[in-house]
């Protein structure tokens, strides 16, 4: 039976992630980048997909957390005859001085697994079994040198260990018996240890260990949130951190493919790409935390990825080269058999007009953050990048597109897209009167457009019958994605047509303190689960509107609905309150960050108060 998707930790080295289950089995592993053909995949498949498992002999309970301010993860095992601590984590080496653009620290596409017996004795079996390329290349290991070679083609898999490790198969064993204050380590390296040198004795191990918890609790140490959730505002950070790509600076959407966002259904998508609107707001979250750094890279992975200066800006990107075509991997079962799995993503051939206000607001964001004051590429003929971007939103103010939520169905006005052009326009003009180069009338043409598109969509999407903004021009559907345009000040969070059109969202696409989407038709099968980002988009209305008592409330309550080691998944299931699709997903923490950023403004600006005739 597949594991549950909340049962998964996270650990990464901003190359690449792992996901490790409470049981300290790695399900999940794409080497050597986020988006490289998978080689454990059990999350997957239970049978056909590969990991590394641990199995503790008289195992009885586990516990786990994250060593505080890293994200070195530690589970703790009790068995009938002693105790164990398993420390995993990918090295991450702290540069001895940090580049002005680039990896802030050096990787070594490595993972480090250190059992170490507390109390009492241990005994038990660590495996390795990789299934190379989704499980679509055999797999030949051979003994050498003490350590195992696992080949599928000219993809390789090395791993060493303390204790012998013995070939059975297509895997390699490792049989362990530990007393009290010993460590077992495991060391599994893609390639033949490429670049960094091979880790022969446990030493060498605690030493990656030990520069790894530097790195990782220096980064922490830069967050500028101090606030009552800064625990989880912190492990959304570090998260977000881990979802990025070093050497490029982009941000994948999630760390995985294919988990279900219907149970049953055909919604598997592939997540590992970097999407316009996630990794916008992501930069807007870098920077509401102090970690402009990590904005700027994205900004600088824009100009290098699109050299069109804004002529050409596309809704999604691969992270190193162009993102491949959709396929489904038939031969997979999927989680819980919901099939079929697929890689690469469709979403790249649809028009979603809202990209460009998402990217204004991210660039304004970021150069208000450093006081108009960006680095050379981000500042690079900056005044032609404004031009190219508000000439293609206003091109196409008047079009159809899929929307944010990217339907498989025709193409239709959304109010969201609608609001995130005036977006793009207003932040234009706000960039523009703090940079030189933007000539004053083309400013004012700017803010006579966004005031016309304003005007447009608060008269057009408003519904009389249901009281309330509706998602798209002359129909009666509600979209979540309304409340999102209140956080950008497209619609007035106060404006009373907000107010009721809040309530309507919490009456049709409630369930209690979560949000569906929509509920109209969208060209997929089966009934997806709530967005975990709406419900916090909840809370953030809420809180703008200084309804800040029952924000506040809704907000712990959401908080306390992440896993063990608080990360969220894309979706919540309101029936068994399980965790639906891709894991863990950016938007989520990112809408998670932005919504303790704004409830603790608004409470220092409302106080805690709730209105009696409030939503």
């Amino acid at each position: 039976m597949p594991k549950p998707i909340s049962d998964y930790a996270i650990v990464g080295d901003t190359h690449a992630n792992a996901l490790i289950a409470r049981d300290g089995s790695v399900d999940w592993l794409c080497w050597p980048r986020h988006d490289s053909p998978a080689l454990f995949l059990r999350l997957l498949d239970d049978v056909k997909g590969g990991a590394c498992t641990l199995d503790l002999d008289g195992r009885s309970e586990i516990g786990r957390r994250y060593l505080p301010g890293t994200n070195v993860l530690e589970t703790s095992f009790a068995t009938v005859t002693g105790s164990a601590r398993l420390t995993d984590l990918m090295p991450v080496n702290p540069p001895a001085a940090e580049p002005d653009e680039g990896p802030d620290g050096e990787g070594q596409s490595r993972l480090i697994r250190l059992l170490t017996c507390d109390e009492g004795r241990v005994s038990g079996r660590f495996t390795v079994r990789p299934t190379f390329d989704y499980a679509r290349r055999s797999c030949t290991p051979r003994p050498e040198a003490g350590t195992v070679l696992f080949e599928a083609g000219d993809q390789r898999l090395r791993a060493s260990a303390s204790h012998p490790l013995a070939v059975r198969g297509e895997a390699a064993d490792c049989t362990f018996a530990l007393s009290a204050g010993e460590t077992l380590y495991l060391i599994l390296t893609h390639g033949e240890d490429g670049q960094a040198a091979a880790i022969e004795d446990l030493e060498g191990a605690r030493g990656c260990l030990d520069r790894t918890v530097d790195y990782w609790t220096r980064w922490s140490d830069r967050c500028t949130y101090r606030g009552p959730y800064r625990e989880a505002v912190l492990r959304s950070a570090l998260c977000l951190k881990l979802l990025t790509y070093a050497p490029s600076g982009a941000i994948v959407a999630a760390a995985t493919a294919g988990l279900p966002e219907a149970v049953p259904g055909n919604r598997n998508y592939d997540y590992r790409f970097t999407w316009m609107r996630d990794a916008s707001f992501t930069v807007t979250a870098f920077v509401m935390l102090g970690y402009v750094r990590e904005a700027a890279e994205f900004l600088r992975f824009l100009r290098e990825a699109d050299g069109s200066f804004g002529r050409h800006t596309r809704l999604l990107y691969g992270i190193a080269g162009k993102p491949p075509p959709e396929e489904p991997l038939h031969h997979l079962s999927g989680w819980r058999n919901v099939g079929p799995v697929l890689i690469g993503n469709a979403a790249i051939l649809q028009q979603q007009h809202d990209i460009y206000g998402e990217l204004m607001r991210a660039l304004c964001g970021f150069l208000e953050a450093v006081n108009y004051d960006p680095p050379e590429k981000v500042n690079d003929r900056l005044p032609e990048v404004l031009d190219n971007l508000t000439a293609r939103a206003l091109a196409c103010r008047d079009e159809p597109d899929h929307g944010i939520w990217e339907l498989r169905t025709e193409q239709r006005h959304q109010t969201h897209t609608k609001a995130m052009i005036w977006v793009a326009l207003d932040n234009a003009a706000r960039i523009g009167r703090n940079i030189e180069g933007v000539p004053a009338e083309k400013i004012a043409a700017w803010e006579a457009a966004a005031a016309e598109i304003r005007a447009d969509y608060l008269d057009r999407a408003w519904n009389e019958e249901k009281q309330a903004f509706v998602g798209t021009y002359e129909t009666g559907d509600l979209d979540a994605a309304v409340m999102r345009v209140v956080l950008f000040g497209a619609i007035d969070a106060d404006d009373p047509r907000m107010l009721s059109t809040l309530a309507a969202i919490e009456r049709e696409l409630g369930e209690g303190d979560l949000i569906y989407r929509y509920r109209m038709p969208d060209g997929l099968e089966g009934r997806e689960a709530t967005f975990t980002p709406c419900a916090f988009w909840r809370v953030s209305c809420l809180a703008l509107a200084g309804r800040t008592d029952r924000a506040k409330a809704i907000f712990e309550r959401l908080i306390a609905r992440g896993n063990d080691v608080g990360l969220f998944a894309e979706e919540i299931d309101a029936a068994s309150g399980e965790q639906r699709g891709n894991t863990p997903q950016g938007f989520t923490h990112m809408a998670l960050i932005n919504a303790a950023i704004r409830l603790e403004t608004c409470i220092a600006r409302f106080g805690l108060r709730e209105t009696p005739d409030g939503v």
